[in-house]
């Protein structure tokens, strides 16, 4: 049953009962009901006034510095708010799921998917520190003749793939608000490429899987025609990160024999 509308002060004031009316008849001339017009008779002979009291509402179950308490926790160590309901219930105070979240609101605190980040442990962490300690002084000069690579798996058909469209109603089936996938198997293609400040190098696409015999015969096919193209300096660095396939002593052979500068790049950088 919904909530009843409030009867107006106006109407209180009616003094129909000072009259000698009964209240079935005070009811029927104001077409209130009968018992909301006897509650207010009675508050007028027992208080002798018809204004609404102040309502102090249902007492919160968890009290200021419980909500204290519970946004620190959350600070310390975000959680899911099952984990925070629960870790409650152990300690003797029993809440619903929606209460919890009404006091994070309440605290500007709003659940959102975790973000990914590489994993930095301490070496890595002081890694990127000596690399930035190292470099951090270089000129514009410097960066601009670096030549940045990577490989990149893109996926063409697949599930893992998602789009958010506008469409209207009866519009989900047509061709541009729609996602052509394939059974069976998605399909993926496996790139390497590489840039400077100046704009892109050579763009490889790779068969199978990448060894380290593949990946030396795309140095010396693209490394030294995509320097020329960018117009590097004599002085031009190559940077690439440390996946095995790169450090292996036939990759670390090649790059000495030609004599290429690799630029040192910690693990695991962001």
């Amino acid at each position: 049953m919904g909530k009843l509308k409030e009867i107006s002060q106006d109407l209180r004031k009616t003094d129909l009962h000072k009259s000698g009316s009964s209240l079935g008849a005070i009811s029927k001339r104001l077409k209130e009901p009968r018992s909301s017009v006897q509650t207010i008779v009675c508050k007028y002979k027992h208080h002798g006034t018809t204004q609404l009291s102040c309502r102090s509402g249902r007492r919160r179950v968890l009290s200021t510095r419980d909500e204290y308490n519970l946004v620190r926790k959350v600070q310390i160590n975000p959680r899911t708010v099952k984990n925070l309901v629960t870790m409650l219930e152990e300690m003797g105070t029993k809440v619903s799921i929606s209460t919890v979240k009404r006091v994070l609101y309440r605290h500007n605190l709003k659940g959102r998917s975790a973000r990914k980040k590489p994993l930095l442990q301490n070496r890595h962490k002081k890694a990127t520190i000596r690399f930035t300690t190292a470099h951090g002084d270089k000129d514009r000069t410097f960066w601009r003749n670096v030549l940045w690579s990577d490989e990149t798996k893109i996926e063409l058909f697949g599930h893992n793939y998602h789009r958010y469209v506008w469409r209207k109603k009866g519009a989900a089936c047509k061709p541009k608000r729609t996602i052509p996938t394939v059974k069976h198997r998605s399909v993926r293609i496996m790139l390497w490429g590489c840039f400077a400040a100046g704009g892109t190098g050579a763009l490889h696409k790779i068969d199978g899987i990448m060894r380290q015999e593949n990946y030396v015969d795309i140095l010396k096919q693209h490394l030294k025609t995509s320097v020329r193209k960018l117009k590097l300096g004599c002085k031009w660095v190559f940077q690439m990160d440390n996946d095995p396939k790169h450090t292996f002593n036939i990759v670390a052979k090649w790059l000495k024999d030609n004599k290429v500068k690799v630029l040192e790049w910690p693990s695991q950088k962001p």
